[in-house]
């Protein structure tokens, strides 16, 4: 059995050595990138071959990668880098991979042609300046064949291992056996499902109730399938923090063993965001200011094997041997991510515009199974990917303190900046494209400011760096800028008629359906499967996700029966806005009717603060003896932890809190800690410009019909739903749910709740 890797691969562990350096370098964009190879091609004569595949072979090493460009007449093979800045300043590790990725690709089509010798050339193109500088070298084939040999020989030990690791973990996971005595009610069938899906390689979305376990349900088919299917890797990705220490769980218990059945050695990487693994916060990432980043790529190579021989590798696993080798965690972890065989992170590190495991996957050909926690936050988060804000005001702010060198250009986007919002009458506006004088001027400043910090490295996380971000990913999204997104324009309250106050414009290309940006990604995976305990309707999740029309579809039977829940509607109550204040007193009143005839802990959901503190005044006015507790706004963790530590076993109160907020899914109050909730609210997002336009691509996109269901009625169904669901956390609770307004007694929202639910018009 040959182990195969890619060209970029092996360079990159046999070749890259020095420090870790990520001061600002002005990096041309990917499209930039491509429109710098293109006009370096466009340059070459007619016999010129373009993005050449190749591939060798050296012992049990397969090595393959595709060559740049290959010019016949000159048998000169080349390897094109765009750039921006000045050469000369670009880092000597950077140019050591550079040479050593062009060396083997001149090796590769030597043997593939059979050449004696070659050109070698390193072609740096100037994205700014449109100049190109090549660097060339002749080389004899034999030579070649040599460095190429060498490269192999030092990652050949490392191959074998990782054979030897694929061939005993497949051996071990066809083996893997459920790691409970049996599974749960409905368990087995969400199992089976994943499963099959992996074997077929499809798409599969899983609406599955909570208690089932859903981690350990999804992880143990999706391991067991792994080998047949031929997985390489396997993402668990989540939203939350809480859901990545699940998953960790869950994979610790599988890779136990069971019974007669031996232990699994899987390699388990958790993936943490930068700022909260930083060592050294403050400081830049380079070798001057970092000691972790001083000598980073000479203390890698010991630092990897550890963490492999280590295999399970949580942040704190992670962090205790990197510092053990004094190399940075957060990249180490990195790192490792193409070693390791599940990885378990945030939603970001797959489907984000610059995911890391995406673009692993795809440029290492891997064939991952993608595993979605919590499936119906995607949506959102996905449009928060897509999306890029500028603020008028860190603009002004940063005109106040500009160097003169920038100061005309600032002034000239300022002025751009203005005329996108001149003639807007209302606070809001969106529009169906972006002014194209606007765009030029945020180039032309970006342009400017890359040349001033390319001069100046040492300049760090600046206002003026963290700006020019800021700009670069506007640009990124005005670029794929589409009928999925719109360019709006938001105006501060107190513009005056004749002008505005410097900082009123906040310009946002808002991402509406993230579909076209989230198909590719689960185009990469050979399995995918969503899941969540509200995921219905299906199609809607299907069609703003972007997932394949042959998506399975599960919705998985419910553990729990309709004894154990009460669901009341009361439709004598409108809680719509303009019968808000005629609300208050029957809902003080139905709440504490059923505190009095049931007393414990319940939860009160409201669709705005301003509407739980109506109704939380009116109830400790009428019913001052019923112990009450609120949510505010900006909690933080102490003040969270505080509000749910109220709903002790022997307690008994009214916790008040809003809808779709923190308190509306992912805690857990089993048993007398909660009997019981109150839903004052439809769910519906509210009415505003911004929706109203989202109503509107909706409409365009998917019909008419869908554009209101969409925007308004699945997501807010969806939080009532995740909201009523903390109730019933086991087969031992009983509690009963109201669901307060007249809508909820229409059979079009009726079919949307649960389906073990049996609702009963109070």
């Amino acid at each position: 059995m040959k182990y195969t890797v890619a060209v970029r691969t092996l360079c990159e562990f046999t070749a890259k050595c020095g420090d870790l350096d990520l001061r600002f370098t002005p990096s041309p964009t990917a499209q930039e990138g491509m429109e710098g190879h293109a006009a370096v091609r466009s340059r070459r004569g007619a016999g010129y071959q373009s993005e050449i595949s190749l591939c060798g072979e050296y012992r049990n090493l397969r090595v393959r990668g595709r060559a740049d460009g290959y010019d016949a007449s000159l048998r000169q093979v080349e390897e094109i880098k765009t750039f921006r800045g000045e050469l000369d300043a670009m880092p000597a590790n950077h140019r050591a991979l550079h040479w050593a990725q062009a060396k083997v690709y001149g090796h590769l089509l030597c043997e593939q042609q059979g050449l004696e010798e070659i050109r070698i050339a390193l072609v740096y193109y100037d994205i700014a300046q449109r100049k190109e500088t090549a660097i060339v070298e002749a080389c004899s084939a034999a030579a070649l064949e040599q460095y190429f040999h060498q490269r192999c020989d030092l990652f050949i030990d490392w191959a074998e291992q990782e054979l030897a690791h694929r061939a005993q973990r497949d051996l071990a996971l066809e083996a893997l056996a459920f790691p409970h005595v049996s599974f749960r009610k409905g368990q087995r069938q969400l199992s089976e499902t994943v499963y099959k899906a992996a074997r077929q390689d499809r798409c599969l979305m899983a609406q599955a109730p909570t208690g089932i376990g859903k981690t350990v349900g999804t992880l143990f088919p999706l391991l067991k399938a792994a080998p047949r299917a031929g997985l390489d890797k396997i993402f668990f990705l989540t939203a939350k923090t809480s859901g990545r220490q699940l998953a960790l769980d869950a994979l610790a218990t599988l890779a136990q063993g069971r019974g007669a059945r031996p232990a699994v050695r899987m390699r388990v990487l958790e993936l943490t965001a930068k700022e909260k693994t930083c060592e050294y916060p403050g400081q830049a990432c380079h070798g001057e200011a970092c000691p972790l980043a001083r000598g980073f790529y000479d203390r890698l190579p010991a630092a990897r094997r550890a963490a492999v021989d280590a295999a399970t590798l949580d942040k704190t696993a992670l962090r205790k041997i990197a510092l053990l080798h004094q190399v940075c965690p957060y990249w180490l972890g990195q790192d490792l991510a193409r070693w390791c065989d599940v990885i378990v992170g945030d939603y970001n590190y797959f489907f984000d515009a610059s995911a890391l495991l995406y673009s692993l996957a795809t440029s290492s050909q891997w064939r991952v199974g993608v595993l979605v926690d919590e499936a119906h936050n995607l949506l959102e988060r996905a449009r928060a990917m897509y999306s890029g804000e500028l603020n008028e005001y860190d603009l002004h702010a940063l005109r106040q303190s500009a160097p003169a060198a920038l100061r005309k250009t600032l002034g000239s986007l300022a002025r751009c900046w203005r005329d996108t919002w001149r003639d807007q009458a209302g606070a809001y506006q969106a529009y169906d494209e972006i002014p194209f004088k606007f765009q030029a001027a945020l180039l032309r400043a970006s342009s400017a400011i890359t040349d001033y910090l390319a001069a100046r490295p040492q300049d760090g996380d600046s206002a003026l760096q963290r700006f020019h971000f800021d700009i670069l990913h506007f640009l990124r999204l005005a670029e794929v800028f589409g009928s999925h997104s719109v360019f709006d324009v938001s105006l501060r309250a107190g513009r005056a008629a004749a002008g505005a106050q410097p900082g009123r414009a906040v310009l946002c290309l808002r991402n509406l359906i993230p579909a076209p940006f989230l198909e590719p990604r689960f185009a990469a995976s050979q399995a995918a499967t969503l899941f969540s305990a509200t995921l219905s309707p299906w199609r809607f999740y299907r069609d703003t996700l972007g997932l394949p029309e042959n998506t399975a579809w599960v919705d998985v039977e419910s553990p729990f029966e309709a004894e154990q829940l009460q669901v009341r509607v009361v439709g004598r109550i409108s809680t719509r806005y303009q019968h808000r204040a005629l609300s208050l007193a029957p809902i003080a009143q139905l709440m504490a009717s059923q505190y009095l005839a049931q007393p414990g802990n319940y939860l009160s959901y409201f669709s705005s603060f301003e509407y739980l503190q109506q109704v939380a005044g009116e109830f400790i006015r009428r019913f001052p003896h019923i112990p009450v507790w609120e949510q505010a706004r900006s909690m933080d963790e102490a003040a969270k932890e505080q509000f749910l530590a109220r709903f002790s076993a022997d307690g008994a109160g009214i916790g008040f809190a809003v809808l779709g907020g923190a308190f509306a899914e992912g805690i857990d109050l089993p048993g007398r800690r909660l009997i019981g909730a109150f839903v004052s609210t439809l769910g519906l997002p509210q009415i505003n410009p911004v929706n109203e336009r989202l109503r509107q691509c909706m409409s365009a996109a998917f019909g008419e019909r869908c554009g209101y269901d969409y925007t308004y009625l699945y997501p807010g169904i969806r939080k009532v739903v995740q909201a009523a669901g903390r109730v019933i956390r086991s087969h031992a609770d009983r509690g009963v749910v109201y669901l307060i307004d007249d809508r909820y007694a229409q059979a079009r929202v009726r079919e949307l709740l649960p389906a073990w639910w049996h609702v009963q018009l109070a």
